[in-house]
């Protein structure tokens, strides 16, 4: 059974990472073997659909199960389609600290997403387009017309 696990880096000995669609790493490991494979997240910076896009690269790695901290309901979608089952594990540690956690049967599986669709977009990944409409139409023509008429008094 190969199972995959979202890291920080590469290779069984590298931190977990708790996000799933921006993770930079996935690690994949062969339960039996206990051989892994790391495999670079392409949609690190992806501007929408990370998520997504992600479990449908999870799913064509073969894997059976997927071991991370937080999911999106997109993802998690996708991930269901493909018939992966979804553990949760939070708290850091490694790949491998992942790994023998879920051998053991102390990680959950997640039934329902973790974070609101669009949480892994942070700050700066707005779209606005403010445009500011004032005209500066003030002329300052006021031509001081007044009459004046107080005459000198003796």
């Amino acid at each position: 059974m190969k199972i995959c696990v979202t890291a920080t880096a590469s290779g069984i000995d590298a931190p977990m990472d708790p996000r799933f669609g921006r993770c930079p790493f996935f690690v994949v490991v062969d339960l039996d073997s206990m051989t892994d494979q790391s495999i670079a997240n392409s949609n690190i910076n992806a501007t929408s659909g990370a998520g997504i896009q992600a479990a449908s690269e999870v799913a064509k790695l073969g894997a059976s199960a997927l071991i991370t901290g937080s999911l999106g309901p997109n993802a998690m979608q996708t991930l269901r389609a493909a018939n992966i089952d979804v553990y949760q594990h939070q708290g850091g540690g490694s790949v491998r600290d992942a790994v023998e956690k879920f051998k053991r049967g102390e990680l959950s599986k997640m039934e329902e997403p973790t974070v609101s669709a669009h949480s892994g977009m942070g700050q700066g990944m707005g779209q606005g387009r403010g445009q500011g409409a004032g005209r500066g139409g003030g002329r300052g023509q006021g031509r001081g017309q007044g009459a004046g008429r107080g005459g000198r008094q003796q």
